[in-house]
């Protein structure tokens, strides 16, 4: 039988992305309705507050605290009645986040969008990793609160990994949105195509990228995004790495993908969209380019993408 792992890099591609080092025991197996009033009345509980698609921190310096004890997230108005139990440390320590109103804090306190604390590297890997888990449950509370199947409000459960309508007995479960994200390169393997949004910053290309449909195969998903956004007809497709991605619970699943053509007709979602010589995309990832084009953020799954594709040849 062939060696199936014979291929695996060590560390994994997924494990270089933003928000994918969290590092917190799960024990999914073992929730139930005691988890949380369990777990906040252990002293060493840390808490992360969350709001509006941001987090509150304590800024130093260059990084940020993102932790608060039971005591400090309920003075600041945190809702731990409702808060959801994202895991352990290795010592025990139980981990949970909550909602909490960011309008009205301190000013040793700032509430700060997940995006800018993941380019600007305010957490450490462990603790964003908790924080994308945290703030994608907690999305997904803030907008599932009514039975889909009755219109009953319903209440959560097991820890916060599922809500229950006291109506009619339907069990709702935190979704995650597939989202794949491509590298389309050519035959011979020496330029790849990337696409500018109309609103990313100036001068930034990336990969192209959409949403899995029901039904629908990862490969398939790549080959239809690939040829609705840009016209490019894609046949072989290889899976490369994923990412969280809390915007608001969203899966990235990059992939490599072969071009079978090279004309390009880009479509109303994309500004722009070209190929790019390996040589050309080195030199803007080593600092060199003069064109004024920019990549993703290292951390980005585009940016893995792209640079492991430009270290490949």
């Amino acid at each position: 039988m062939p060696d199936l792992f014979s291929d695996a890099d060590a560390p994994e591609p997924s494990a270089l992305t933003g928000f994918a080092g969290n590092r917190l025991q799960r024990w999914s197996e073992k929730r139930s309705e005691a988890s949380v009033p369990e777990a906040l009345a252990d002293p060493r509980a840390r808490l992360l507050l969350v709001g509006a698609g941001r987090a509150v921190l304590r800024p130093n310096g260059s990084t940020a605290d993102p932790w608060f004890d039971v005591a400090a997230a309920e003075a600041l108005g945190a809702k731990t009645g409702e808060a959801v139990l994202l895991g352990y440390e290795d010592d025990g320590t139980p981990v949970l986040a909550a909602a909490t109103d960011i309008d009205t804090l301190p000013d040793n306190l700032k509430a700060i969008d997940y995006r800018s604390i993941y380019v600007q590297g305010l957490l450490d890997e462990p603790a964003l990793g908790a924080l994308a888990q945290g703030a994608a449950l907690i999305s997904w509370h803030d907008t599932h609160r009514f039975c889909s199947r009755c219109g009953h409000q319903s209440t959560m459960a097991d820890g916060g990994y599922k809500r229950v309508c006291p109506n009619c007995n339907a069990q709702h479960f935190p979704r995650t949105d597939p989202v794949v994200i491509m590298l389309s390169v050519t035959t011979d393997n020496q330029r790849c195509l990337l696409g500018r949004s109309p609103h990313f910053p100036e001068g930034m290309y990336s990969c192209l990228a959409g949403f899995v449909e029901p039904g629908e195969t990862i490969e398939n998903a790549v080959r239809r995004e690939t040829e609705e956004e840009a016209g490019i007809t894609v046949g072989r497709v290889a899976y490369h790495a994923s990412q969280p991605w809390p915007f608001p619970h969203t899966l990235m699943i990059g992939c490599y993908c072969e071009a079978l053509t090279e004309t390009i007709r880009v479509d109303d979602e994309l500004e722009d969209a070209r190929w790019f010589t390996r040589e050309e995309v080195r030199a803007v990832l080593d600092g060199h380019g003069d064109t004024g084009l920019k990549m993703p953020p290292r951390g980005a799954i585009a940016s893995l993408l792209v640079r492991d594709w430009t270290a490949s040849g």
